[in-house]
C-alpha cells in the first residue's frame, strides 16, 4: 500500500509563536497551509494550573546535548506540543530598541541586522493590536516610537509596590510590565484572574498565546494543523535550487511525505538548523542553506540575574503574573556599566508571581535549606517574599554553535549538540547586575537579600539574518538565500538578542515576512 503524497501550498514545520503566526496569514491570504507539530495535540481545556502539569508543556521531545560553560537550557526555553514554547510563555512583549538593529555599525561588536528599527515598527503597532498588550507607552520613558498600547496595565499589588519603593530610592524609573495579558475582555479572550499560572499555559485564554490567537485563525480559514508529525527533513528538487515540501513520520509510525511550495521552518532555534544539518543531499553536502557555513552559529541566550528578598511588610507574592508587574529599562544603554568592562542592554522585570516550588518558586531559590531549617523560612517567605529578574544582553559569538552528533534519535535523525560560553563582556554586565539588584532591594528595605546562579532565559540565532549571502543564512524575511522558498521563522533568526524577551519580536518578523510571501508568492515559488 502507497502512502498518499499531501500537496500544499505552504508547509510550516512547528505549531509555537512563529509558526502559528505564518499559519494565520498565510490561511488568511488564501494560501493551503499544513501546520506538523512534533508534539501531541492540546486544547485550552486541556491545560491545569498545577507545576507538575506546566512540566508536560516543556521540552520533552529528543534531548539535545548541551556543552561550554554557560548552557542555553533545555527544560525551560522549549516545548513540546501544539502550542510549543510559546503556550507557556510569560507573555513579557517589550521592543527591541533602535540601537539593537546597529550594534556592529555604532558599537564595533557583534553583527548589524539587515534592516532597522523603523521597517519592524509598523508590524509590531499591528500586532500588538491583534494580541493585545497591556501597558503604559507614556510611563515607558525608554520605548521606541509606536502606537500605544491597546489594553490597561496590569494591576500592582503589593509585592510591586514594596520593589519599586527601591528602584525609586535609587533615583531609578519603573513603568507598568507591557504584558500579552488581556486586563480586560479582549476579541472574545477573558481577562486574567491574577492567579500566576502562566507556565502552565492559560485555560481561561487571557494570555496571548498560539492556543488564544493565531491558531483559531489559522484554522478558521482553513489551515490544517497535525500533531504528532515529527519533520525528520526537509526535500529539494534534483536541481537542490528549490525545497519541495518535507518527510515527516506521523503518529503511528509511518513516513509520509508533504509536496509544497513554500516550506517554512518555525521549529525553534535549535530545531531550525538541526533540519537544516540533516537535510543535506549531494548538491548540499554541508546540510541545506549553508553554503556560508553559518547554520548553527551565533547561538544565544540571555542572562538572567534573579534577585530574592525577604521583607518586614507582606508582599503577597502569589499574586500578579508569571512575567512580573513593571518594568526599568533605565540601563538599557549599551555603556552603562562600561567601567567595569562590561557591555551591553538589560532591563529589570519586577515582581513575578511565585508558587512554593518548582521553576518560579520559593523553595529552589534556597537550595541551601532543608530538613527543619526549611519549614520556618517557607512560613515567613510565603507572605513576605519578593523578586526581580534582570534580563541581560548576550553578545552574539560565532563558537556558540549547534552541531549534529553522530547518535540519532528514535526517527533516525541525528541529535543536536549545542555548545555555549557567554562572552566575558556579558559575564560583566550579568555580574554588574547582581550588585545592582541586591542595592535596590536594601534600598527596598529588604531584612535580607540573596540572588541565584545564571540563568538561561532565551534561545537566539543559528540561522541568523543578514544582507550578504557569504555571513548570514537568511535574508530580511526569513527566506534562506540558498533556496528562497525556504523560509526560517522564529528567534532563530536574530543577529543580536538585545535586552528584551523576544517572542513580540518573533510575532512581529513572522507578520512581516508573511506578508512579503503573500505579495511576492509567484516570483518566490518559481
Amino acid at each position: 500500500m502507497t502512502t498518499p503524497v499531501v500537496q500544499v501550498d505552504a508547509v510550516i514545520v512547528g505549531s509555537g509563536a512563529a509558526g502559528s503566526a505564518f499559519a494565520a496569514r498565510l490561511a488568511a491570504g488564501g494560501k493551503k497551509v499544513l501546520i506538523l507539530e512534533a508534539g501531541p495535540a492540546r486544547g485550552n481545556a486541556d491545560l491545569v494550573s498545577s507545576a507538575i502539569w506546566a512540566r508536560r508543556l516543556k521540552g520533552s521531545g529528543p534531548p539535545w546535548l548541551e556543552g561550554g560553560e554557560n548552557p542555553v537550557g533545555h527544560v525551560f526555553n522549549a516545548g513540546f506540543g501544539v502550542g510549543g514554547g510559546a503556550l507557556h510563555h510569560y507573555g513579557v512583549w517589550p521592543r527591541l530598541h533602535p540601537e539593537d538593529f546597529q550594534l556592529r555599525s555604532l558599537h564595533d561588536r557583534g553583527l548589524d541586522w539587515p534592516f532597522g528599527y523603523e521597517e519592524l515598527r509598523p508590524w509590531y503597532d499591528r500586532v500588538q493590536g491583534e494580541a493585545g498588550i497591556a501597558g503604559d507607552a507614556g510611563q515607558e520613558r525608554w520605548r521606541p516610537p509606536g502606537e500605544a498600547y491597546p489594553l490597561p496595565p496590569v494591576p500592582v499589588f503589593p509585592q510591586g509596590a514594596v520593589i519599586q519603593r527601591g528602584f525609586e530610592k535609587r533615583g531609578l524609573h519603573t513603568a507598568p510590565l507591557p504584558l500579552a495579558v488581556a486586563t480586560r475582555p479582549f476579541n472574545g479572550r477573558a481577562p486574567c484572574i491574577w492567579d500566576g499560572w502562566c507556565d502552565a499555559g492559560c485555560p481561561i485564554g487571557a494570555l496571548a498565546n498560539p492556543l488564544s490567537v493565531d491558531l483559531p485563525r489559522a484554522t478558521a480559514h482553513g489551515a490544517e494543523l497535525r500533531a504528532g508529525a515529527t519533520v525528520r527533513r526537509v526535500l529539494t528538487e534534483a536541481s537542490g535550487g528549490r525545497a519541495s515540501g518535507v518527510e515527516y513520520v506521523d503518529g503511528d509510525g509511518e513516513a509520509r511525505t508533504v509536496l509544497a511550495d513554500v516550506v517554512v521552518l518555525a521549529a525553534f532555534a535549535v530545531q531550525n538548523p538541526r533540519l537544516l544539518l540533516a537535510s543535506a543531499t549531494p548538491k548540499h553536502p554541508a546540510g541545506l542553506a549553508n553554503s556560508s557555513g553559518l547554520v548553527g552559529q551565533f547561538l544565544m541566550s540571555h542572562p538572567g540575574a534573579l534577585i530574592y528578598g525577604l521583607f518586614d511588610e507582606r508582599t503577597d507574592c502569589h499574586l500578579g503574573a508569571s512575567g512580573g508587574q513593571l518594568l526599568s529599562q533605565d540601563g538599557y544603554a549599551k555603556d552603562t556599566h562600561a567601567r567595569s568592562g562590561a557591555f551591553g542592554s538589560y532591563q529589570w522585570m519586577i515582581a513575578q508571581a511565585v508558587k512554593p516550588n518548582d521553576l518560579l518558586g520559593i523553595a529552589t531559590t534556597r537550595p541551601d535549606l532543608f530538613g527543619a531549617a526549611l519549614d520556618p523560612f517557607m512560613q515567613t517567605a510565603a507572605r513576605q517574599f519578593a523578586t526581580m529578574t534582570g534580563l541581560v544582553e548576550d553578545l552574539p559569538v560565532a563558537d556558540n554553535r549547534l552541531r549534529l552528533d553522530p547518535r540519532v534519535d528514535a526517527f533516525g535523525v541525528p541529535l543536536a549538540r549545542v555548545t555555549h560560553t557567554t562572552h566575558p563582556a556579558t559575564k560583566k554586565l550579568w555580574t554588574a547586575l547582581l550588585e545592582e539588584g541586591r542595592a535596590i532591594f536594601e534600598a527596598a528595605g529588604a531584612r535580607e537579600v540573596w540572588t541565584g546562579p545564571q540563568a538561561a532565559m532565551h534561545i537566539m540565532g543559528g540561522t541568523i539574518m543578514g544582507r550578504e549571502a557569504s555571513s548570514s543564512v537568511c535574508n530580511g524575511y526569513g527566506q534562506t538565500h540558498d533556496i528562497p522558498n525556504l523560509v526560517i521563522a522564529g528567534p532563530g533568526l536574530f543577529p543580536t538578542s538585545g535586552g528584551v524577551n523576544p517572542t513580540f519580536t518573533v510575532h512581529a518578523l513572522a507578520a512581516r515576512s508573511a506578508g512579503y510571501l503573500l505579495e511576492n508568492w509567484n516570483s518566490i515559488i518559481r
